[in-house]
C-alpha cells in the first residue's frame, strides 16, 4: 500500500503531463504494483477476472500487452522490475494483507451468490493477489515483447528507484510514494490508469492523467532532507511498521521540522515504535539492490507473442494481430529510422 504522504507534497513539486511528454524516456516500472492494478481493474461486471479455457487468470496479460504497446506508441521505453525477497520486517504486513484478501474473497463470493454485483465487484477488486503463475507469465510476455525484465534482490520499488538514481532510466513508475523515500529523483504516477476512472463505490468518473513528482523540488519546498522525509514516513507508518497513532502526514512534517529526527519526536511525545526507527530508515537509505541487470530492448517476437497469447491463453487472434500491427508501425516510425533506433538509450 505504501507510505501515505501525498497530502504534504507541494503542488509545485508535481507536474501533470501527457504520455507524449515521456517520448524517448526509459521508465522503470514497479512490476508488482502495475500487475496488481491490472488484476484489480480488468474484471467483468460481476468482478471475475479474465481467464482462459484452463481457468488461468489473464487480466494481467491483457493489461500488460495492450498498455505496453500504448507506451511504445508514445515513445516510452518500459523497464519492468520485479520484487525479490522482501525485508523480514515486511513479513507481518504481507501476512496481514493476505488475511484482508481472504476476507475480501469470502465477501465477494457471498455478494455474488446474492446477486449484488456492485458489492461483489468491490470485494473482488480487494481480493486480487499475485501468485507464481501470474508473475512468471508476465515475465514471459514482457520478454517476448522485447522489453527489459529485471529481478530485484528485494523490493522492486527500491531497485526501480536505484535505476533512476544512477541515470539508467528517466524515472521510476509506481502508484506508491515509497519510491521517493528510496530516492527516486522522479516518480511517475498513473501510467497504467490514464483515462476515465470510476470513483470507488460511486457511478461518477474522474479524468486521470499521468503526473511526475520531483524529489529535489519537493524537499526544497518543504525545507527538509531525504532522511527527514523518511522519518516523516516512519511516523505516519510504512510497510515495515505501524506509525504513531494520531500522527498524520502534516503533523509528522511539523514535528520533524521542529525536532529534526524521529528519535527526538518519539522522546518528546513520550512514545515509541515497535521497531527501532533506525532499522526502518536504513531500509530506505541502504536498500538491497543490484547492478547485475541489462537494459537492452529487442525486436518483439511477434510469432511467439501470438502463440503465447492466442494459442496458450485464448486471446482473440484478431485483436492481438491488430495490436501487433500498431506495435510494428510504432517501432518503424520511431525517429524516422529503423525500428530498433528508439531502443538505443
Amino acid at each position: 500500500m505504501g507510505v501515505k504522504i501525498r497530502e504534504i507534497i507541494p503542488q509545485e513539486a508535481m507536474l501533470i503531463i501527457e504520455l507524449d511528454n515521456l517520448n524517448g524516456k526509459a521508465i522503470a516500472f514497479d512490476a508488482y504494483n502495475i500487475l496488481y492494478q491490472f488484476l484489480s481493474i480488468i474484471r467483468s461486471q460481476d468482478g471475475k477476472p479474465l481467464m482462459d479455457s484452463k481457468g488461468r487468470i489473464t487480466s494481467h496479460l491483457s493489461g500488460l500487452f495492450f498498455r505496453t504497446i500504448n507506451f511504445i506508441e508514445k515513445g516510452i521505453k518500459p523497464v519492468f522490475v520485479f520484487d525479490g525477497r522482501p525485508p523480514e520486517l515486511k513479513r507481518i504486513t504481507v501476512e496481514e494483507r493476505e488475511e484482508i484478501r481472504k476476507e475480501a474473497e469470502a465477501l465477494y463470493k457471498e455478494y455474488l451468490k446474492k446477486g449484488e454485483l456492485e458489492e461483489a465487484r468491490k470485494y473482488a477488486i480487494r481480493s486480487a493477489q499475485l501468485n507464481e503463475e501470474i508473475v512468471n507469465s508476465a515475465k514471459k510476455l514482457i520478454e517476448l515483447m522485447g522489453n527489459p525484465c529485471i529481478q530485484a534482490p528485494s523490493e522492486g520499488e527500491a531497485q526501480a528507484a536505484y535505476l533512476a538514481l544512477k541515470g539508467d532510466v528517466y524515472a521510476s513508475a509506481s502508484q506508491d510514494m515509497d519510491s521517493l523515500l528510496f530516492g527516486s529523483p522522479r516518480l511517475v504516477r498513473n501510467l497504467s490508469i490514464v483515462g476515465k476512472r470510476r470513483l470507488p463505490g460511486k457511478k461518477a468518473y474522474v479524468e486521470v492523467k499521468p503526473e511526475i513528482i520531483y524529489l529535489d523540488k519537493m524537499l526544497n519546498l518543504l525545507n527538509i532532507s531525504r532522511k527527514e522525509l523518511i522519518d516523516i514516513g516512519i511516523l505516519v507508518g510504512t510497510d515495515y511498521a505501524e506509525g504513531v497513532y494520531g500522527i498524520g502526514p502534516k503533523k509528522a512534517l511539523k514535528l520533524i521540522k521542529e525536532y529534526g529526527s524521529i528519535e527526538k519526536v518519539l522522546e518528546i511525545q513520550k512514545t515509541s515504535l515497535s521497531i527501532d526507527p533506525a532499522i526502518i530508515r536504513d531500509i530506505f537509505l541502504k536498500p538491497k539492490v543490484t547492478d547485475n541487470y541489462s537494459l537492452e530492448w529487442h525486436e518483439p517476437n511477434y510469432d511467439g507473442i501470438i502463440k503465447f497469447l492466442c494459442d496458450e491463453h485464448d486471446f482473440s487472434i484478431e485483436r492481438v494481430q491488430n495490436a501487433l500491427d500498431k506495435l510494428k508501425e510504432a517501432l518503424s516510425k520511431s525517429k524516422g529510422k529503423t525500428s530498433l533506433d528508439m531502443w538505443i538509450k
